[in-house]
């Protein structure tokens, strides 16, 4: 049986396409808010990090109601770094909203989200966003979209897809182009025609697959997923089967559904409805909540494994302690292991070295949001150069992850972008003049080649050109090359950063200090311009004599120097090098803080080599 009273769909796109502001105007049409309420712009980005960014990081769950049926829809992240949110998503959904934008068409978070939805099984309204650009051109959009959809094996019936043109910002949708422009009723009633209600089996008892975690300071952990049989009331004895069946009993001490962006308690949940229990501590993203007697176990969540990780450790320099308050190892593996629980792309592993831990993950991207989120709740840690995951395989190949990248910018840049990627084992599969004055080039380029390119490609672009990818799979490893041909001043002593020292080493590359700075001995405070490291002294001072002189001294003026972001950090350290992250401060740092022993280090490599 289906109920007809819910529709459950997850609306995808690749990154600003527009999911957020059109999921807001479905909020204001559909009569959640007064006429007079002053509402926020993008109210599903409810973290601040979301909002900075103009990003979404999680998938966000809300409801909104038509026509007396219920519509819970989720807002899904539209970077690949994020896709373990994305097939979290899906397995609470019955159907999908695809948007893409009319002017850039499909791109290749498009064509991520997409896989992922139709490999689901679901079924998939198009949505041709934002037509009212100048430069859009939906008809050929459109037919990239077919294209997409056969490329990735759609099925007859997911071919047949609605199509549907939008503005989302001002909240309107038509099925032709010509159609007047009033507002999202079409998308509405597209949604409840086309989209299948929730399957159940009324022969079956109360089965509930768990695919987001949450908490409360008043309730403790909270289980959200989607009610797949049965149905189930606050207060009722059931049990959790985790993996490998281990069964562990739970008394449902509030049961909660979506009303909008809120929670509201509810009496009972009928089947299809995504809800909210709270009453088990221990319970995983893919565990099953079911009835004591006679319930079975729904299939797992799976998601793709991994590609990169990061070494995280506790803060170890001589100016720990003095700007956060989590410092211990014991509250790092807290928060790293409540993050993997929550997280099901993340995986935290103990590493060989005192104190830190390896944490696996999709991309440098999403390793960057989750270090940016601790350093804003008081962590002090330091983390290293995001590596990436190699395989072997049946003969003994050592293989590697391999993304496909999509460049756009202007004819002038191609010859160095082309370079530049080729150094780091890039190929050229494809390139298309638009005939504008930009091209668009095509690469299949390892995963690590494009750890700390990001910065190097929009400087070559002069920040005009754009870059994005994703993960294609694991090929053969295309051997080693250069990421980075300048080497580190490293500070030879502990103090700080003096105008007349700091001047002086302006001629020796690029610093990331200003006088004042605290520094200590083993602390990156520049770029060298040569491929060496060099150990400098920032903290010198002027020699003061009792001479006068026939003139005044010189005002020393320095070049203005960059803020430090956690971005650039990461994609700036090499393999001997770590970030130090506070929630005041990025700092750059050796691995080995003594001089004497870097050297000692130095001296052995060599004769071993």
């Amino acid at each position: 049986m289906r109920n007809q009273a819910i529709r459950n769909i997850a609306i995808i796109a690749h990154v600003d396409h527009g999911k957020t502001t059109l999921v807001d105007a479905m909020f204001k049409q559909s009569g959640l808010f007064r006429e007079n309420q002053e509402v926020e712009d993008r109210l599903m980005d409810s973290m601040d990090l979301e909002r900075e960014r103009g990003i979404t990081i999680a998938a966000k769950n809300c409801s909104v109601a038509w026509g007396g049926v219920k519509i819970n829809i989720l807002d899904t992240p539209g970077h690949a770094d994020f896709g373990g949110e994305v097939e979290r998503a899906l397995s609470m959904v019955d159907g999908a909203i695809l948007l893409v934008d009319a002017s850039e068409g499909p791109l290749p978070q498009t064509r991520f989200v997409l896989k992922k939805t139709l490999e689901a099984g679901h079924r998939v309204i198009v949505v041709i966003n934002k037509i009212d650009r100048k430069d859009a051109r939906p008809q050929e959009v459109v037919n990239e979209v077919y294209d997409l959809f056969i490329e990735l094996d759609a099925t007859d019936e997911q071919l047949e897809f609605p199509l549907l043109y939008a503005v989302g910002r001002d909240g309107v949708a038509m099925r032709d182009l010509d159609d007047p422009r009033v507002d999202l009723t079409p998308l509405f009633e597209t949604i409840i025609e086309k989209i299948h209600a929730p399957l159940h089996d009324e022969g079956e008892p109360f089965q509930m697959l768990v695919s987001d975690l949450g908490y409360s300071e008043f309730l403790g952990r909270l289980a959200i997923g989607k009610v797949f049989h049965g149905r189930v009331t606050s207060g009722e004895r059931l049990i959790c089967v985790g993996e490998g069946g281990q069964r562990k009993p739970l008394r449902v001490s509030r049961l909660q559904t979506y009303e909008g962006i809120r929670l509201a308690d509810a009496a009972t949940a009928e089947p299809g409805d995504i809800v909210v229990l709270s009453g088990i501590e221990d319970v995983h993203i893919g565990d099953t909540i079911t009835v004591e007697d006679g319930g079975k176990a729904l299939p797992r969540i799976t998601v793709d494994d991994p590609t990169v990780f990061m070494k995280f450790s506790i803060n170890t320099s001589p100016l720990a302690g003095r700007e956060g308050k989590q410092l211990t190892s014991s509250k790092l593996r807290e928060r790293l292991v409540r993050e993997s629980l929550a997280n099901v792309s993340i995986r935290v592993e103990e590493a060989e070295g005192r104190d830190s831990f390896l944490v696996k993950g999709r991309g440098e991207f999403q390793m960057a949001i989750l270090v940016e989120t601790m350093r804003r709740e008081g962590f002090e840690l330091t983390v290293g150069r995001p590596e990436v995951i190699f395989k072997t395989d049946e003969q003994g190949k050592k293989l590697e992850p391999i993304e496909r990248l999509y460049v756009n910018c202007g004819e002038e840049f191609t010859g160095t972008v082309t370079e530049k990627l080729s150094q780091r084992k890039g190929r050229l599969v494809n390139l298309v003049n638009h005939g504008n004055g930009r091209v668009r080039l095509e690469f299949n380029v390892p995963s690590r080649g494009l750890i700390g390119y990001r910065d190097e490609f929009l400087t070559d672009t002069k920040g005009t050109g754009i870059m994005t990818s994703y993960f294609e799979g694991y090929g053969e490893f295309r051997g080693d090359f250069p990421t980075r041909f300048t080497g580190s001043l490293v500070a030879d002593r502990s103090g700080q950063g003096v105008a007349y020292a700091l001047f002086n080493l302006e001629p020796r590359g690029r610093l990331f200090v200003v006088p004042n700075d605290p520094v200590y001995e083993g602390m990156i405070v520049g770029e060298h311009n040569r491929e060496s490291d060099l150990d400098v002294n920032p903290c010198k001072e002027k020699k003061l004599t009792n001479m006068r002189a026939s003139g005044k001294d010189e005002n020393v003026i320095l070049t203005n120097v960059t803020p430090m972001t956690l971005e650039r950090a990461i994609n700036f350290i090499r393999d001997d090098e770590l970030v130090e992250v506070t929630p005041s401060s990025i700092r750059l740092r050796k691995a080995e803080l003594s001089q004497i022993k870097r050297h000692s280090l130095r001296a052995a490599r060599k004769k071993e080599s």
